[in-house]
């Protein structure tokens, strides 16, 4: 059995913002919570770190078992409880999960490997396994929620999240599931990973309003920014109920040179967004969201992706990361839920320090993209459902 029509019915989210939708909105619109500095090496380092901390704190000490789950489990356990309120399926629904991380358990892999060298006997805790491996953030899902259906957990870098819903969308689309949770899960805030992204020389030192210059493509130096967060989606096979359809999507993949092998054109981003287009015309898409970490190469390289796939009549082009930071895996679930916010209100959200304005639009098609380390793009258009 085919399925027409995969719709969204509902989401939740944690980020730097907040989870309440209204909220979040509230927020872009008044600029409030900007990147700040803080639980890095130095005051120093900018972050986008969570602005609603204690609503994770309350499912840990839920239960005994949650209390040692690494920060990227609980992000997914709260959102998806969000999403499945939303969604409002019956106890009786059975839903599959695939929710993925760039990095998975970064607090707790950092902690017990740390432990380990400074062991006389260089020893471990024996939970260090199990609480470290990437399947953990799916399977305690499920296990949270009760779920009977598949539960998948994955990375795919940055595009973890989107690969997700792509995921998801084709198990739907193949009738062997009716429901799904998707989405993504970062919590990178840490020592470790924070001192990765400064060896690659692309960490932003700036002391500017906004540090992360993403899509500047004036910027002489890179300006990305670490975030955590995580987004999960409720996706439904022919749903009444849809807040957006997904009406195409597109993956593709670069051809390995360098450490993040991408192309001066990201050519895997032009094949995802080519394949995502499903037959639309270009000139129906009304925006995209891009991936744009901050990055010199990386901005300019989806910028000439842009232009060679949608040519002169290129659509309205905004990110979010100057507001939230990169968060990785969880990066194109967040940039997905932009995108919903701005259809729902049919307002363009522009980046502020480019020479953009805030638009009122009927936005009923926009592109959403992800591409991460390994060349690994992908891309999601959805469609207003009313």
């Amino acid at each position: 059995m085919n399925s027409d029509k995969i719709g969204i019915v509902g989401w939740g989210s944690s980020s730097a913002l907040g989870a309440a939708t209204n909220e979040i909105w509230e927020q872009y619109l008044s600029n409030k919570h900007r990147l700040t500095k803080k639980r890095f090496l130095t005051d120093e380092d900018w972050c986008g770190a969570l602005a609603d901390e204690e609503a994770i704190k309350k499912i840990r000490a839920e239960k005994q078992a949650y209390r040692n789950l690494d920060p990227s489990v609980l992000f997914a356990i709260a959102t998806s409880r969000q999403a499945l309120t939303k969604a409002k399926w019956g106890a009786n629904v059975s839903f599959g999960i695939n929710i993925g991380s760039s990095r998975g358990a970064t607090t707790l892999f950092e902690s017990y490997h740390q432990q380990f060298l400074n062991s006389d006997k260089q020893e471990t805790m024996p939970a260090c396994s199990p609480a470290t491996t990437l399947g953990n953030i799916a399977s305690w899902v499920a296990t949270d929620l009760g779920a009977t259906g598949p539960a998948i957990s994955h990375s795919i870098t940055c595009s973890t999240a989107l690969h997700a819903v792509i995921n998801a969308f084709a198990w739907l689309k193949s009738g062997l599931a009716t429901h799904f949770l998707a989405g993504g899960s970062e919590a990178p805030l840490t020592p470790f990973t924070l001192a990765q992204m400064k060896a690659l020389k692309i960490y932003s030192s700036s002391a500017d309003e906004y540090p992360c210059q993403a899509m500047d493509l004036d910027k002489q130096k890179s300006g990305m920014i670490l975030g955590e967060g995580a987004a999960t989606f409720a996706l439904e096979s022919n749903p009444s109920n849809a807040i957006a359809y997904i009406s195409g999507i597109g993956y593709g993949t670069e051809i390995i040179q360098n450490g993040a092998s991408l192309s001066a054109e990201a050519t895997c981003m032009q094949k995802a967004m080519l394949m995502a287009l499903n037959g639309n015309s270009p000139d129906s898409v009304d925006a995209v969201v891009l991936h744009s970490p901050g990055t010199v190469l990386g901005d300019l390289a989806e910028r000439r992706a842009i232009d060679l796939v949608f040519g002169e009549r290129t659509p309205l082009l905004t990110c979010n990361k100057w507001k939230l930071g990169h968060t990785f895996g969880a990066s194109g679930a967040l940039s997905l839920e932009f995108a919903l916010l701005m259809m729902q209100h049919n307002l363009f959200i522009p980046v502020p320090y480019l020479n953009q304005k805030a638009r009122v639009k009927k936005l009923k098609k926009i592109m959403v993209n992800a591409v991460g380390f390994g060349g690994n793009a992908a891309s999601v258009l959805i469609e207003k459902a009313f």
